[in-house]
């Protein structure tokens, strides 16, 4: 064990699940959060059942950490929600559900966790955007996607002095449970210049590239086989 203990919100399936075994394997205790879970036979492994949504939830995942492991070292923000749909289609509760899950979460555990890493001088934030729907509007992905990678930059700015990281990996199109091998088949254009969709080990491998160097801050990594040069302009 390294005696080092991350938080994984959104760490029961896909990319979550991914996390949480690349931080194990590397010796890391985990606390894995979720709207659902299953009990953990592994010691160094707590699962915490909450609607993230909740602040309460942001206080009983920190609280668990900080009960069984005594310390919080990086909080990895994988939790997301998506809903695609024409822009004049979204309904009041579609805005609250989105924004619920993707900034409101992400602002009360980010928060939470932000302060316990202070009084220790140190500490690691790392976002996992959420993909961006190529082939369907998701203008609520983007705008939730837009303010988290705003507040990756921020965050990384205000706390750097106090020896706290704040990083963003920002995910293409994904081979998960949810969008399974085959279900790209029909992206055409829109697949990335790599001309595959990506693998979940692919962003846990980016993330565990962020944890081990401790010189980036600020940044925002694109996993997305190139998809982004493909939307840049010159210069």
């Amino acid at each position: 064990m390294t005696g080092k203990v991350a938080i994984i919100a959104g760490g029961a399936r896909g990319i979550g699940a991914g996390l949480v075994a690349g931080y194990r394997r590397r010796g890391w205790a985990v606390v894995a959060s979720a709207r659902t879970t299953r009990p953990s036979h592994d010691p160094d492994l707590l699962t915490v059942t909450g609607d993230p949504c909740d602040p309460a939830t942001a206080d009983r995942i920190t609280g668990a950490a900080l009960e069984r492991f005594g310390r919080i070292d990086t909080l990895v923000n994988n939790a997301s929600s998506h809903l695609s749909k024409p822009f004049t289609d979204y309904t009041a509760a579609d805005y609250a559900t989105i924004t619920g899950v993707n900034l409101a979460g992400f602002f009360w555990l980010t928060q939470r966790a932000i302060a316990e890493m202070a009084t220790r001088y140190g500490g690691h934030v790392v976002n996992v955007l959420a993909g961006l729907d190529l082939d369907a509007p998701a203008v609520l992905t983007a705008l939730t996607r837009g303010g988290q990678a705003a507040a990756t930059r921020s965050l990384a700015l205000e706390y750097a002095s106090r020896g706290i990281r704040v990083n963003a990996v920002a995910a293409g199109v994904i081979e998960t449970p949810v969008h399974p091998a085959g279900s790209h088949d029909g992206l055409g254009e829109w697949l990335p210049p790599l001309g595959r969709a990506g693998q979940v080990s692919d962003v846990v491998d980016a993330v565990l590239f962020l944890e081990s160097s401790p010189y980036i801050t600020g940044e925002i990594v694109h996993v997305d086989g190139g998809q982004i040069a493909g939307h840049e302009g010159p210069g």
